[in-house]
This record gives structure tokens, C-alpha cells and sequence, in this order.
């Protein structure tokens, strides 16, 4: 069986609250969803949206897609008109895309009372536009809005628009969830009485499927259609939608793939990870860590009884091999890990810890220790290497002695003028005594620039390291000012970025715990001598 994929990224998935996106980005997600291998990348809808008018002309320009195809979204003609004559229609045409994709009202309420027409003239002008469409060579889906709800209030009115769509000369109809408000089994049910009553979902007449997950079941709800005959899914690329967005198009076309054994994405599956990442930051919404197949904690593994079990054999405690889309497994350390869990973080860290079962007991006890007073290391994999080098070779490398530092913030003038923070740090690296000031908004941002400063002298390399993340966590929060504080800090070199974890009795000494930790380990992964 082959399926039609349908991304809707750019049209629906741009409607999610705090999303905007220009048109350039636009063009370059289409790319990278070309590259993922879907069958359709929906921009947008020509003619009523002017950003969207412009994604066409210059996609028709700019774009050379291998995979998919362009779609261009719209409505039916409006009521009392003829198709020829409506200006949105004339848009659709004028967009030069190959495909389009009509919304047209399948639930007679909408019908009667947000169109304020009759069935038949809905229906009439469902005809009517797909006709036109189709005679101007375009290849058309449509849409049926409210399907669902609509068929559970009038069967018969829902099935015939349907069916007068694929009489006019669709090549899919998709059913939508507009609302979101479905369960699986309905969709079943619904789906299969609608190929058994209407005879689609053949060849000639594609049944297709688009989900909302207000009810938390988008993906769900478009396996179940899947499974009950549709051959078309839609969907946006991380769930992006608007409310609680529509079905994850990965996770829907991971599932056909790898559940059902079905290649839809033409061998492209082990892009997903990269691609969906990379939406991400042209989105400028960071991945989500649990989502399904490309979330950075997809295949991350905690309790140490999975990781002995890992150990034997990695499919024991995951349900798919994450390589297969372009994931990774990950093993977390943490106060419930044993032995297992260390060797195995070791390696994918490129310690061999095989055959040392000592070490293994001393580092076990030392992470626990350290989660009693407050120190993660889930998401601090450069401090938890840190540990494991003081381990294996007895200190960590000494890349300069810190003598003292201090910082001041400092309010000259009126209620309301900004504070200055400035911070001074002594040093010994590379063979003299290093004495360094720093200034910035903050008290841990001025000590940063002062550490910086005075290990540039030394260590240039230091100059490219960056500071991109800053979070703070207050420990046993009943102590209110004089509870203990935890900051994770994550750095880049403009390749890659590690974090780091400090843990204090406030946060200026567990920040400069993590900034000091940061500067060693990206010293030392580049592989620097100290000097």
C-alpha cells in the first residue's frame, strides 16, 4: 500500500501562538522538508495572506524541489458566484502551483450558519471550483472541514460532499478533525462506514487524514484512519499547530515506516532527527526533549536496571533503533544508576571502563553523594566527564589556580536606573599571576567576562567559547534566601556545546562553579596542554 504525505507546516503549523515566520523562512523549511522526503509542502494560502502570495512567486523561482511538490491552500468559491469570477479561486490559479488544496465545509451546521447558505449551494460550490481546477490541469485535495463532527450530526450530508468532490475530480479528499475533539476507535468506525457506503478510498478515490490533538490524539487518530483504509496523512513537523497544534508528521510517518513497515518517506526516515531539529531553530521554538522518535530524551535511559539490561542487549528497553531516525541512544547518570549505567555512559563518553569494577563503585558512590547536595548530572554530560577523569587519572587537568574573585553591583542615581555589576578575578596560568576585571548586566555575567578576560592572555582558544544558556533552580525552597542553589550552564565553541553543573549556598558561587568547570572542559575536548 502506498501513502501520500502532506506536510502543512508552513500554512497551518505557521498558526501556532508566537510563531512568525517570513518568507524566507518559509523557503527554507521547504527545503529542508523536501529533504525529509514528503509528497506535498502546503505554503500557504495565495491570495488572501500577501507573505504567502510572495512565498509562490518567488518559490517558483528560488525552489527546486526533488521529492515533493507545492501546494497551494483555499477555499471553495464563495456562495452566489461563479468559480471563474471569485478572486480567491483566481489566486489559486496565479500561484502556479501544481497542487490545490481546497477547504470546503463537510458538517451542515457550519454550512447554514458560517457560510449562511444551503447544503445544495455548498455542494454546488464544491463542484464547481474542483472543476475548474481540474480543467486548468491542477491537480486538487480537498479538505473536509469538521468532517467529523459533521458526520456524527448528518451522516448522509457529510458522506456527499465527499462523494461530490471525487465525482468533480479530486485526487484526495482528506478528512479532517478540525476541532481535535476524536478518539481513535471513532475515527475507525467512521472511516471504514465511509469507504463501505461510498466505495473510496481506492486507487482512483484517496481517502485522506488530518488531525488536530486538542483530545491528544492527532497521531493516534491518523494511524486509525490509516489502519481503517486512508491513504493520504497531513500533519506538521514537530506538531506545530495552533492551540494544541496537529499531529507530529515524524512521529505519524516513523510509525507507518517502522510499525508497519512501510518506506513512505523514500528511504529518507534517517533524516528526521536533523530536520526536525533544524525547523526548530529557523522556528526559533526549541525541540521539545520527549518527543517521540527525535527528542534529544527519545532513547535516554536513567534507572540503572535498564542499563544492565542495555548492556546485554539495547533492544531490550527500547521499542526501535533510534539510528533509524537519525537518533541516538543516551544513557543519563543520576543517583539511581549502577555500574551498568556508568560503563555504559563511559563509553559513549569514550572511557572503557570494562573489567574496573572498582572504579565503577567509586564513581556510583561519588554521583550519588553529589545528587544528595544538589548536583544533577542528566543534562551536565561535561561536568559528569570532568568527574570521570578525576577518577581515571587522579585530578582534573590544572589549567590555571583560581586565588580569589569577588563581584560588586553598583546603582548610581534614581529608582529605576540600571544596576552595574562589575567583578575581578585573580588567577594563576601559565606561569604568572593573572589579575582581571570584568563588567556586564549581572553579577555572573561580569564574573564571566573577568574569567575570560584574564585566561585569554593564556589560552586564545578560550576567545571562542560562548555562553548560550543560563538556568537557575532554587533546592529546598522552605528555606526561602538561604536555600541551596543549582545552575546549569550550557556553552558552545560555534561547533558544538556542553554543559556544565555547579551547586552552592547562592548563586554566585554555584555559577562560577559551572563557568570555571565550562572553561576546563572546553580546554580540554580541544585537546589544549595546560600551560
Amino acid at each position: 500500500m502506498s501513502f501520500q504525505v502532506y506536510d502543512t507546516t508552513l500554512r497551518d503549523g505557521a498558526q501556532q501562538e508566537g510563531m512568525n515566520l517570513s518568507v524566507t523562512d518559509k523557503l527554507a523549511i521547504a527545503v529542508l522538508l523536501d529533504d525529509l522526503g514528503v509528497g506535498f509542502i502546503e505554503g500557504g494560502w495565495p491570495g488572501a495572506i500577501p507573505k504567502d502570495t510572495d512565498f509562490f512567486s518567488r518559490a517558483t523561482r528560488e525552489l527546486q524541489l526533488q521529492h515533493a511538490v507545492l501546494a497551494a491552500f483555499g477555499s471553495t468559491r464563495k456562495a452566489g458566484i461563479r468559480a471563474v469570477e471569485d478572486p480567491q479561486v483566481r489566486a489559486l490559479l496565479d500561484s502556479l502551483a501544481p497542487v490545490v488544496t481546497l477547504v470546503a465545509k463537510s458538517d451542515v451546521r457550519h454550512v447554514e450558519r458560517a457560510l449562511r447558505t444551503t447544503p445544495q449551494e455548498n455542494l454546488a460550490m464544491i463542484r464547481d471550483t474542483v472543476a475548474l481546477l481540474t480543467a486548468e490541469g491542477r491537480r486538487v485535495v480537498v479538505d473536509a472541514e469538521h468532517f467529523f463532527d459533521g458526520y456524527r450530526f448528518d451522516a448522509a450530508y457529510a458522506r456527499e460532499a465527499v462523494v461530490t468532490a471525487f465525482e468533480s475530480g479530486a485526487e484526495v479528499v482528506t478528512l479532517c478533525d478540525t476541532n481535535g475533539g476524536m478518539l481513535p476507535g471513532w475515527i475507525s468506525e467512521i472511516v471504514g462506514e465511509l469507504r463501505e457506503k461510498t466505495g473510496t478510498g481506492t486507487a482512483e478515490a484517496i481517502l485522506g487524514m488530518h488531525a488536530h490533538n486538542d483530545s491528544g490524539c492527532a497521531v493516534a487518530n491518523t494511524l486509525a484512519a490509516v489502519e481503517a483504509g486512508a491513504r493520504h496523512v497531513q500533519g506538521t513537523i514537530n506538531g506545530y499547530g495552533e492551540r494544541t497544534g496537529n499531529a507530529d508528521l515524524v512521529t505519524v510517518v516513523a510509525n507507518l515506516e517502522l510499525k508497519h513497515g512501510t518506506d513512505v518517506l523514500s528511504g529518507r526516515l534517517h533524516e528526521a532527527t536533523r530536520i526536525a531539529h533544524a525547523i526548530s531553530e529557523i522556528t526559533n521554538i526549541s525541540p521539545y526533549g520527549r518527543q517521540p522518535y527525535v527528542g534529544a530524551s527519545a532513547f535516554a535511559h536513567k534507572a540503572g536496571l535498564h542499563a544492565s539490561a542495555i548492556k546485554v542487549d539495547p533492544d531490550l528497553y527500547q521499542h526501535a533503533d533510534p539510528t533509524l531516525v537519525g537518533n541516538d541512544m543516551r544513557m543519563l547518570v543520576s543517583e539511581m544508576a549502577g555500574r551498568a549505567s556508568i560503563e555504559l555512559k563511559g563509553r559513549e563518553l569514550g572511557f572503557d571502563l570494562t573489567g574496573r569494577p572498582e572504579v565503577l563503585t567509586r564513581i556510583v558512590q561519588r554521583v550519588k553523594e553529589a545528587e544528595a547536595h544538589g548536583y544533577t548530572f542528566d543534562a551536565a554530560d561535561a561536568s559528569f566527564e570532568l568527574l570521570l577523569v578525576e577518577e581515571l587519572d587522579g585530578a582534573r587537568p590544572q589549567y590555571f589556580a583560581v586565588e580569589s574573585w569577588r563581584t560588586i553591583v553598583e546603582r548610581v542615581g534614581p529608582r529605576g536606573t540600571a544596576a552595574q555589576a562589575e567583578a575581578t578575578v585573580k588567577l594563576r596560568a601559565g606561569g604568572e599571576r593573572i589579575v582581571s576585571t570584568g563588567e556586564g548586566n549581572g553579577p555572573v555575567n561580569a564574573l564571566d567576562h573577568a574569567l575570560r578576560s584574564a585566561l585569554l592572555r593564556v589560552y586564545p582558544e578560550i576567545a571562542e567559547f560562548e555562553l548560550i544558556d543560563f538556568k537557575v533552580r532554587i533546592l529546598d525552597q522552605t528555606h526561602g534566601t538561604d536555600a541551596i542553589t543549582r545552575v546549569l550552564v550550557e556553552t558552545t565553541d560555534g561547533q558544538d556545546s556542553w554543559s556544565t553543573v555547579g551547586v552552592g549556598p547562592n548563586i554566585l558561587e554555584a555559577s562560577w562553579e559551572a563557568v570555571t568547570d565550562s572553561a576546563i572542559y572546553g580546554l580540554r575536548r580541544r585537546g589544549i596542554i595546560p600551560r
